[in-house]
């Protein structure tokens, strides 16, 4: 137990900026195993994110409200996530081999299809829960962080992790993934989808999962595996695929 509560602090200092005690630090053993919380610190952001949202609709349109709350799980995160999408796009978008690939997206430089990729996927993000009725905005914040986390956990255990350099802070939670921890994982990503109390909402998993397959395909293709930022950008695009996915349930089916 105490190991397990050691690894979960771990995952929450490397994830978020949120306060750890001081006896928490990047160990590389605990943070190979960290990956498994994933989810469990994907329903903390989005929980942050939701209560953000829930507390400031009171107080502000729904769209200043929705605006604070994406700002804030960028906050507890330090866009870390959105970094390595936007590293992805850069990446991908101006590579044409793995070597020119890995060197630009560990470049710590902005260019231009991070920029474009980042300001897309916020403005489809804000959109997409503007769409969703009120009520279940909060509900569908903390399932989307958690959901899309495990989906990026899904990469790590299909794709090998392929930068050759032992200097990446990332390396050690972007590698190893078993089933075991992948089932675990698993679970932290799925149990919010259980308070809307309906089995339609399992129907976002299908295109989440299309989603990494659609940039899994490219990874394998191009670098041979995966990267953290390869994970980040998973992250972000599935979690976007979820909001979309509920809209056309509720549209077509809820």
């Amino acid at each position: 137990m105490k190991n397990e509560i050691q690894i979960f602090f771990t995952a929450l200092m490397f994830f978020t900026r949120i306060p750890c005690p001081k006896w928490v630090n990047h160990d590389p053993g605990y943070l190979q195993l960290s990956a498994k919380y994933f989810p469990l610190i994907g329903i903390i952001v989005g929980s942050i994110g939701g209560g953000v949202f829930y507390t400031t609709s009171f107080l502000f349109s729904v769209e200043i409200a929705l605006l604070l709350s994406i700002f804030s799980t960028i906050y507890v995160t330090g866009a870390f996530h959105e970094d390595g999408f936007a590293d992805v796009c850069d990446g991908f978008g101006g590579g044409w081999t793995k070597e020119k690939i890995l060197f630009i997206m560990k470049d710590s430089r902005l260019g231009t299809y991070g920029t474009i990729g980042l300001l897309l996927i916020l403005a489809i993000k804000f959109t997409a829960l503007r769409e969703i009725e009120i009520l279940y905005i909060p509900l569908v914040i903390i399932s989307g962080h958690s959901l899309s986390r495990f989906i990026a956990n899904t990469l790590i255990f299909t794709h090998p992790y392929v930068r050759d350099t032992d200097d990446s802070k990332a390396k050690p939670a972007a590698k190893g993934m078993n089933v075991k921890m992948l089932m675990i994982s698993g679970v932290f990503g799925i149990a919010p989808m259980f308070l809307f109390k309906n089995p339609w909402i399992f129907l976002t998993l299908i295109p989440m999962y299309l989603s990494k397959m659609f940039l899994g395909v490219k990874f394998r293709k191009w670098i041979g595996g995966q990267t953290g930022d390869c994970a980040g950008a998973v992250q972000q695009l599935s979690e976007v695929v979820f909001y979309l996915t509920i809209i056309a349930i509720w549209k077509y089916i809820w």
